[in-house]
């Protein structure tokens, strides 16, 4: 057998994507390009002098020491077992690299696990009102698993249980142990979770118990206007205090207070209500008090970081009164997206309308990486100083309420681009995040650093509408959705017809359970409820921003599934992460150049189809294609690995490249004219995708060659070299002209992935006929639409979606 290289194809054949050697971008091209095969070396002549710049494009820097956060971080390493088993690791700031791993907790004190309670909360929302998790018991020592070679940072560590973090807590100090990783400490968490909060900030009257305990609020609507609107926006103000539900007296009331708890509940701002009409109500009906009365400043993300302010006077037979009050009363003020002035409006698919901040990367309707628009190019916010006050100001400015939670360290995927804003510090009241203090410059960040936020949103009840049966585990199985027929509500299936993952996706995010990793036409393994066998949702076809499936277009009540609903009933499998593939736009402009390729050396690609159609009349001897060559690197920025669509059963090999390709659609390279419509494309037929190379000390985990696994680890790149076959746009029909070249990641929306927007990538393009520049390359939603407009000279290109659905 003739020598293989790194993806298994013979040496002599091109180099077929000639991963061997390994090289970033092509060190001769500038932007533009010569005409003929020996061109790879030269230097092109500059872009006439009428051609824009191109922007400064930042891509994610590497080895880059991330700043020190206020607190280390912990997680659960190792096999996960029975009942949240798993050992505990810990990020130390400013000890290593943020990419660094974990490094391990030792076992001489096993009772630090009250306080570690707080900190894991099995994926609750880290903030005051804390939903925290029991810890039953702990493993034996080593017991979770080996650990690799890493620091052991605690040792002899002892909790309170009153810590909000293990840093908190004694111990040796960081890193002084004489322990072993055989003594590895593990937690076993419930699966209950301890309802409620506490207030135990400062309090303004020195009540005896720091810690006061309530074990849930809510906003009760009184007036029948407001019971029967979806959110509830305004009524009383309640609190669950030993199992019966408590007014507020509204003696020591204001509109601060009011504020935060419309934050709470996903409401951006309060405003003023009737008085005389709940005065009425009030009368009506003898109240059960809560014991206290809040002082809230306005800014803050919970009531229970509010101080406590004086009891309220008992009367003589010790029970609470309001001497000359009322009930608290609040009435919240909805964002656009949630206002109940018509129904008309949730039929609408979302869409983030402020123009100066966004967010991307959110499994959830109200959350994801923070992203500002400044001088006409979108931006991230580096996490130096990132809190909930800030964070706050963000969530309200897109019309959320406070926010839940402050994420940092690129959790939520890391952004391209410029880093805008840096050690952020907002009072709380700005209208938007631009009018907080921040420091422009951002050096020393990088998009490892990456903001986020996780933002409060109204509850309008879409989860009950939805549900998923059959499955192996919460996170899978048939969809079934409730439906109104005849007068009444029922249960049923939906059609697989043409069920796919952007469908999947909005039922994933509908039910709180993140992305879609599968959609399935076909779920005869899942049988269900037996009483749910009915299809009554058919014809569905999501754009991907629905609040709810109910929303996307379907049938309505006229439908057609004639496979029927047992065996054909639409299924998903949700994930709370999924990757996000960018491409490197510099270095497609880089590295275009032209080639004239002689026929008789383009047999394999003719047997690929990777030639345009004139290809079949040219002669095979002495005739030649025109070829638009360049490389392609695609980065995966999200939180898992990207894996194509089909398992290895149906993968297809590949003769003429010698190994097999996992995708038949993985990118489209299109060049267009400045009114849109195609005049080349690329032809190459399948993809095989693998770790070309990676981030610091991330291990590449996929590789075409000898059937080997296939996909693009989080942190890695694959490279498609331009002196591969197929790698190229075959431009021998093509005029001289000014053209637009497309390039689009998973256009087919075939595997899940966290954010669609960046998956596009255009270019502007002149071609006199003998040479090619490329020039204004960038991710689309990158800049503004004035931007884009001054970019492309062309409105029609300015949407970046990747396709009409």
């Amino acid at each position: 057998m003739e020598g293989l290289n790194s993806r298994g194809v013979r040496a002599g054949w091109g180099a077929a994507r000639g991963i061997s050697q390994r090289q970033g971008p092509v060190p001769g091209f500038p932007g533009s390009g010569n005409l003929g095969a020996g061109s790879l070396g030269r230097v092109p002549p500059a872009p006439p002098p009428d051609l824009p710049r191109t922007p400064a494009l930042l891509f994610p820097q590497k080895g880059v020491e991330a700043g020190p956060a206020a607190v280390a971080a912990s997680r659960e390493g190792g096999g996960a077992g029975e009942g949240f088993t798993s050992r505990l690791e810990l990020k130390v700031p400013g000890k290593r690299k943020a990419s660094t791993p974990a490094g391990g907790v030792l076992d001489s004190e096993p009772p630090f696990s009250s306080g570690l309670r707080r900190r894991l909360g099995q994926g609750a929302q880290r903030r005051r009102a804390r939903r925290e998790a029991t810890v039953e018991s702990w493993p034996q020592p080593g017991r979770c698993g080996p650990l690799l070679p890493r620091p052991i940072w605690l040792d002899n560590i002892y909790c309170t249980g009153r810590e909000a973090t293990l840093a908190a807590c004694s111990s040796n100090g960081w890193g002084v142990t004489d322990c072993k990783h055989t003594e590895d400490v593990g937690v076993v968490c419930s699966d209950k979770r301890i309802p409620g909060f506490k207030f135990d900030n400062s309090l303004v009257n020195h009540i005896e118990n720091l810690n006061i305990q309530v074990e849930d609020i809510r906003i009760r609507a009184i007036l029948s206007a407001y019971r029967k609107r979806t959110p509830v926006t305004e009524g009383y103000v309640e609190v669950k205090d030993g199992k019966t539900w408590k007014q507020i007296c509204d003696k020591h009331w204001t509109a601060k207070n009011s504020r935060v708890v419309c934050g709470m509940f996903g409401f951006p701002g309060e405003k003023t209500y009737n008085a005389k009409v709940y005065k009425m109500f009030a009368a009506r009906k003898k109240q059960r008090y809560w014991p206290y009365s809040m002082d809230c400043t306005g800014t803050e993300a919970h009531i229970s970081s509010c101080k406590l302010g004086t009891q309220v006077s008992l009367d003589p037979v010790k029970n609470v009164t309001c001497e000359n009050g009322l009930p608290a009363v609040v009435s919240c003020v909805p964002g656009q997206v949630f206002s109940p002035d018509g129904p008309s409006r949730f039929r609408k698919a979302y869409k983030p309308e402020q123009p100066l901040v966004r967010l991307r990367g959110g499994a959830n309707i109200g959350e994801g990486r923070v992203e500002v628009l400044k001088n006409g190019e979108w931006g991230t916010i580096c996490d130096d100083k990132w809190d909930l006050v800030s964070a706050s100001v963000v969530c309200r400015e897109l019309g959320f309420g406070s926010a839940k939670e402050a994420i940092t360290g690129s959790q939520l995927g890391q952004g391209i681009g410029p880093i805008h804003l840096n050690e952020i510090e907002c009072t709380g009241n700005e209208k938007s995040i631009i009018d907080c203090k921040f420091n422009a410059e951002s050096q020393g960040c990088n998009h490892e650093e990456d903001a986020g936020v996780r933002c409060n949103i109204p509850a309008m009840g879409f989860q009950k509408k939805l549900r998923l049966n059959g499955g192996r585990n919460p996170y899978e199985g048939r969809v079934e959705v409730l439906v109104e027929r005849n007068g009444s509500l029922v249960w049923g299936t939906v059609c697989g017809e043409n069920w796919g993952i952007v469908e999947a996706m909005v039922v994933c995010r509908q039910l709180g359970l993140g992305f879609a990793s599968n959609a399935f036409q076909e779920t005869w393994y899942w049988h269900g409820n037996m009483y749910a066998n009915k299809v009554v949702m058919s014809g569905v076809k999501c754009s991907g921003t629905e609040l709810s499936l109910a929303h996307c277009r379907h049938d309505g009540e006229d439908v057609a599934c004639p496979q029927g609903a047992v065996q054909y009933g639409a299924g998903v499998a949700c994930s709370e992460t999924a990757p996000d593939l960018v491409l490197n736009a510099e270095i497609v402009q880089q590295s275009t150049y032209l080639e004239d390729r002689p026929m008789f050396m383009l047999q394999c690609a003719m047997e690929e189809n990777c030639l345009s159609a004139s290809a079949a009349q040219t002669n095979p001897t002495t005739g030649y294609r025109r070829l638009l060559r360049f490389s392609s690197q695609i980065h995966n920025n999200g939180q898992s690995d990207f894996r194509p669509k089909n398992g290895r059963h149906a993968w297809i090999w590949h003769d003429c490249h010698r190994h097999y390709h996992s995708m038949e659609v993985f990118t489209h390279y299109d060049l267009l004219n400045l009114n849109g419509t195609k005049v080349a494309e690329g032809h190459k037929a399948s993809f095989c995708l693998e770790d070309t190379e990676c981030e610091g000390d991330i291990q590449k985990s996929y590789e075409c060659a000898n059937f080997g696994e296939q996909g693009i680890t989080m942190g890695c790149w694959d490279m498609y070299r331009h002196d591969i076959d197929c790698q190229w746009v075959d431009i021998t029909d093509v005029p001289p002209g000014d053209y637009l070249f497309q390039v689009v990641i998973n256009p087919n929306y075939e595997v899940a992935e966290s954010d669609y927007t960046n998956n596009i990538m255009k270019c502007r393009t002149r071609y006199d006929g003998h040479r090619i520049w490329m020039y204004n390359c960038h991710i689309g939603g990158s800049f503004s639409e004035e931007t884009e407009k001054k970019f492309e000279h062309f409105s029609g290109l300015i949407n970046n979606q990747l396709s009409a659905r």
